[in-house]
């Protein structure tokens, strides 16, 4: 049990300080290391996978908490751009974590899988940058990428900075203001993506004790010893790196993630 929890501890401080850092929300780290800790301790296969992906929904909640609060605080969060993404982002959390509950994810993991390599290299290359008569995208617009992004965020048990960064970067918005705006937009897709995986989780025979749908509570307690800490640690870094930096380092996350996605690692 105590080997347990230092794995989870771990676990937290690692994706809590690539939260701050990169305003992913730490998904990207938690649920394959959650997915490795569930089989090790023989949770059953049929609910690994949905747990793993609930579980790093839960622990996002705190992370982004701690996230938001440095960014806000540096003025990185670019509030009305946040308001008007959140509906849609509620919306589609609550969706993608019905679509994850009821459909194999192979299929849309391989499609994010391409996405997130193709937006990292280029990124990584350099974007061009958006003509100042350039048109702002609309409320509806706003809405409809916030509800693609949340669904595909619930059911990868991600924060969606890794798709809302490049999206935000593209419409002209400054890498440092585009990560905590992103950062900010984890905490309705987490609280979402939550209830929806503990409403299509409950009452399933094949959770382990401990569990309330599909979020496991020991784990998350041991994620949350470390990672609202190291989340503050990575938010302080971000405003402190060079932009250019800092969108490479996301660009590379963004190829590591999205190899995650293709081969299943």
């Amino acid at each position: 049990m105590l080997t347990s929890l230092a794995i989870f501890a771990a676990t937290g401080a690692l994706a809590g300080f690539l939260a701050g850092l990169l305003g992913i929300g730490g998904g990207m780290v938690l649920v394959p290391a959650l997915i490795f800790s569930f089989e090790a301790l023989g949770v059953s296969p049929t609910v690994l996978t949905h747990l793993a992906v609930g579980t790093s929904l839960a622990s996002i909640v705190l992370t982004s908490i701690s996230s938001v609060r440095t960014h806000h605080a540096q003025g990185g969060v670019d509030v009305e751009l946040f308001k008007r993404l959140a509906p849609g982002l509620v919306i589609g959390s609550l969706l993608g974590a019905q679509i994850a509950h009821a459909l194999p994810a192979r299929t849309l993991q391989i499609v994010i899988g391409i996405f997130a390599v193709w937006t990292g290299l280029k990124m990584f290359r350099g974007n061009k940058p958006i003509a100042a008569d350039a048109p702002a995208p609309t409320a509806t617009q706003l809405n409809a990428v916030g509800g693609v992004i949340g669904v595909a965020s619930a059911i990868f048990g991600i924060g969606g900075g890794s798709l809302m960064v490049p999206y935000l970067v593209k419409q002209g918005v400054a890498m440092r203001r585009a990560v905590g705006t992103a950062a900010a937009c984890g905490f309705p897709i987490a609280i979402a993506g939550m209830i929806g995986f503990i409403y299509s989780g409950w009452g399933l025979s094949e959770l382990p004790a401990g569990s309330t749908g599909y979020i496991y509570w020991p784990a998350l307690a041991g994620i949350a010893l470390t990672s609202m800490v190291a989340a503050h640690g990575g938010a302080v870094m971000a405003h402190r790196l060079p932009a250019q930096q800092l969108k490479r380092a996301f660009a590379v996350l963004l190829v590591l993630v999205g190899a995650r996605f293709l081969f299943g690692i």
